[in-house]
């Protein structure tokens, strides 16, 4: 694992405004961040303390109404609350409290998960049919297999609704029992306008789920953690992908990880202004292509 890099400068904020004022953009639209029950994200925060001291440090471990009000001092004009389950039994009660944190936050995608379970088809359909506008499925964390015939029913219904799915289906940063590009390509046989965001744009597997998405054409990265010094020093992306990386740009949109991320938020911007892919490209991670996926 790699050490920490520096914590926030001083006026994180400004610097961040900047970045997207100099594109002409009205704001940032970051499609993975994460908002759960408290004592769920306090187990999630314990996990990474445990890997040891500055390992994986959270950067920003504040109260839920301090942590919103740093996306929207950063000019994040909507977010996600994405949470997942790791048994059954969690994801009808966590879809309840992400319907009751949008509410509340109108700047906030109503977001909702599911688990391979007997009810999940009915969860999914009513989350759906009440607003929910993005899912999310961690094959890692819930070490299942997304061909379960217990999400046939699911995935058919987001393909259906055209609701976009945040999948943590690649292999980083540790591999799961379903992670890897084989999983989910079978998924997206079955299914082939399921809209699945593929998180941390599929690393280590880069190359495999750029492949994925040059063959499906509603499949998208979400940039999340990718390009970072700290992802770069274990999961660096190759190089020679950049081109095909640019001629997908429409379908790369801005992820974050915020606020279980171990750097300020200001790197993943400078990592993206750093790969040089123009400020075309740009304007469509962090705000446009998020827009029309929405139909903000």
């Amino acid at each position: 694992m790699t050490q920490a890099s520096s914590s926030p400068e001083p006026d994180e904020a400004a610097a961040v405004r900047a970045s997207w004022r100099s594109l002409g953009l009205p704001g940032l639209i970051d499609v993975h961040t994460h908002f759960m029950p408290a004592n769920v994200l306090r187990k999630v925060w314990a996990y990474f303390d445990a890997l040891g001291e500055g390992v994986w440090p959270i950067t920003y471990r504040g109260t839920q109404d301090e942590r919103v009000a740093l996306l929207r001092g950063f000019g994040v004009t909507h977010h996600t609350a994405l949470s997942y389950p790791h048994r059954p039994g969690m994801a009808r009660w966590l879809n309840d409290w992400a319907a009751d944190y949008a509410a509340h936050h109108p700047d906030c995608l109503r977001s909702a998960t599911f688990y391979p379970e007997p009810d999940a088809k009915d969860y999914v359909a009513a989350a759906i049919g009440s607003g929910a506008r993005v899912f999310k499925a961690h094959l890692q964390v819930g070490a299942y297999d997304p061909r379960d015939p217990l999400l046939a029913d699911v995935w058919g219904a987001l393909a259906e609704s055209g609701t976009p799915v945040v999948v943590h289906c690649a292999s980083g940063p540790l591999p799961g029992p379903f992670t890897g590009p084989g999983p989910i390509a079978e998924v997206l046989r079955a299914h082939p306008r399921l809209a699945v965001v593929v998180a941390h744009a599929g690393a280590p597997e880069y190359t495999e789920f750029l492949d994925l998405a040059e063959r499906h054409e509603r499949v998208h990265l979400d940039t999340t953690m990718a390009f970072t010094a700290y992802t770069e020093r274990h999961s660096p992306f190759p190089t020679a992908e950049l081109p095909r990386l640019r001629s997908l740009g429409d379908r790369v949109l801005l992820g974050s990880d915020f606020p279980n991320i171990p750097y300020p938020y200001l790197d993943q911007i400078r990592a993206l202004e750093d790969l040089g892919l123009g400020p075309d490209w740009l304007r469509g991670v962090l705000h446009d292509n998020a827009a029309r996926l929405f139909d903000l």
